[in-house]
């Protein structure tokens, strides 16, 4: 008998899949195994499929489970069937790579044969992937802060769907399956990532404006002082955060899990994992089936930060460190390392 149990095979839809290693450990902590992983994933196909459907996605693949190394995959892997579907995109680096495009539940069992945990979608649909639909504010406490980062990223989540109203938009809110929180709102895909990024900054500005003590858009962490970071760089492109309904790779094997935002101030992080969320869901329903109904513009934002820019002197912000030096942007050096070379 082999090391980690006979493969086993699921009908989904129209497809035979076929699940090696099945009783292979994923989540040593709980001896959580690949076919547990496999079997939640069958369990919120639907859903996870309406969050990740139709959109380029990397998977993020654990390939010992966590107690291991984990890498990113950015590209469709040789031997993949025919029915995984790729997408081209185009990196900030401006090669080019055919990701996985999720387009039936099928590829998501494939995806948890490769001990894929995270599904990280862009913020796109083909075929336009050069125009996000999805506008993400990505709340993410202080490290360190223990279970009261969590409570501080609710607080800070609050006022940003407040922020999202006065710009006439709704936000659709859901937990990182880490301390943080994720609000996502839908939108025209009328705009390019430079111009979405920008009305994520707006958005954040502001909040920031209203809870100065608790919230910031500082990209460098020596300048946080323990606040909570509202990660506007989540919005540039190749960035993705996890999708709704993924599996994390955290010791508990918690999940990234949609709520109503009366929800969110009464849940917790932990409350959400491979074990708990498929009786969730059964019970409460997609708290973001609705997303899709109504589709925003970004008008708003923008002018807001336009008005940033010409009033307060607040243009751009850092990239990301592998970026190509963008427009605008100043320079990506910490302010304490700037000043020492003054």
């Amino acid at each position: 008998m082999p090391k980690h149990g006979e493969p086993v095979e699921y009908r989904v839809g129209e497809r035979t899949v076929r699940l090696t290693s099945p009783d292979k450990i994923s989540f040593p902590e709980r001896g959580i195994t690949k076919r547990q992983v496999a079997e939640y994933y069958l369990a919120v196909a639907e859903p996870l499929l309406r969050a990740i459907g139709d959109r380029p996605t990397t998977l993020k693949r654990f390939p010992d489970g966590v107690a291991g190394e984990f890498f990113y995959a950015k590209r469709v892997p040789k031997g993949a069937p025919s029915w995984v579907e790729p997408v081209r995109i185009t990196f900030p680096s401006g090669r080019t790579a055919e990701e996985v495009c999720p387009s039936e539940p099928a590829v998501i069992a494939w995806a948890a044969n490769l001990n894929t945990l995270d599904f990280h979608p862009w913020p796109v649909r083909r075929p336009d992937v050069d125009h996000p639909d999805e506008l993400r504010i990505d709340v993410d406490p202080a490290e360190g802060t223990g279970p009261a980062g969590f409570d501080d990223a609710v607080r800070v989540a609050l006022t940003v769907r407040e922020v999202l109203a006065d710009a006439g938009l709704t936000g659709y809110p859901k937990t990182s399956g880490g301390r943080g929180v994720h609000v996502l709102v839908r939108i025209r895909p009328e705009w390019d990532f430079i111009a979405v990024r920008h009305a994520v900054i707006a958005l954040a500005r502001e909040t920031e404006r209203r809870l100065p003590k608790l919230a910031t858009t500082a990209w460098w962490k020596e300048e946080r002082g323990g606040r909570v970071f509202l990660d506007y760089n989540q919005a540039a492109r190749d960035r993705t955060v996890a999708s709704s309904w993924s599996v994390r790779g955290t010791p508990r094997a918690t999940v990234s899990t949609p709520v109503t935002w009366e929800q969110l101030t009464e849940v917790r992080p932990e409350d959400f994992d491979v074990f708990t969320v498929p009786a969730w869901l059964a019970e409460h329903g997609d708290p973001h089936a609705a997303l899709d109904e109504h589709a925003y513009g970004i008008e708003t934002a923008l002018e807001w930060y336009a008005r940033d820019e010409r009033d307060h002197g607040l243009g751009e912000l850092p990239y990301p460190p592998d970026y190509p030096k963008m427009p605008g942007e100043p320079k990506r050096v910490q302010p304490s390392k700037a000043r020492q070379d003054t």
